[in-house]
């Protein structure tokens, strides 16, 4: 069975996946797309043997993502849960910003962060940036088909990205803040659509379905 959940900011998937596991008794739960703990919105589960072969299939689909921006500043881990320092008090115009994000619309190479779930001979990103050791991590090929500006009050971003999968929107708001010479990392981050799942039609983890 495939349940969309709308994840709530502040746990992981994988502690949405153990909140299922308990809930309805199985085992052979998982997900497709992991969010940060920070982040919310659309998280599609896979609940049953047959559900988790489909994982790939999930993982592939195209998303969308509405982010908060914090210009001015940078976080080590690009978003709000990071060490954060003071990076340029440079205020960019709606023009500057508008003119910039049109450089990461189509075929883009980015980094991922170095505070994400890739493995590097089989060893978490994360987790060596913990122990303070920096790899250089590979550029990837990501697809951004369109980046909207709903909202700039300096210091605040808001912006609607529709992109491939693969895509790190941390490493884009990082990317974009560069590029504006004014720094930036994400404060809010929501998933509101994965293939044909949107955020507004999703379960909370409160009112999950029943299932046979």
């Amino acid at each position: 069975m495939i349940i969309p959940i709308n994840k709530p900011a502040g746990i992981t998937s994988h502690q949405v996946v153990n909140i299922l596991r308990r809930h309805y008794g199985i085992k052979k739960i998982g997900h497709s797309g992991t969010l940060d703990p920070f982040a919310t919105g659309v998280l599609i589960m896979l609940v049953g043997r047959e559900s988790t072969k489909r994982s790939e299939e999930f993982m592939k689909q195209d998303k969308v993502y509405r982010t908060k921006l914090k210009l001015g500043f940078v976080s080590d881990t690009y978003d709000k849960d990071g060490s954060i320092s003071g990076f340029s008090d440079t205020i960019p115009s709606e023009e500057d910003i508008a003119h910039t994000i049109t450089q990461y619309i189509g075929v883009i190479s980015q980094i991922p962060p170095m505070y994400s779930a890739i493995k590097i001979n089989g060893k978490k990103m994360y987790d060596l940036a913990r122990q303070g050791k920096h790899i250089d991590i590979p550029p990837r090929q990501v697809t951004i088909h369109t980046i909207t500006i709903d909202e700039y009050i300096y210091p605040y971003l808001t912006l609607t990205i529709s992109c491939s999968s693969g895509t790190y929107i941390r490493s884009l708001g990082y990317d974009i803040g560069i590029s504006l010479a004014t720094g930036a990392y994400l404060e809010t981050l929501e998933r509101q659509q994965s293939g044909e799942f949107r955020v507004e039609n999703c379960y909370s983890l409160e009112d999950l379905p029943e299932i046979s």
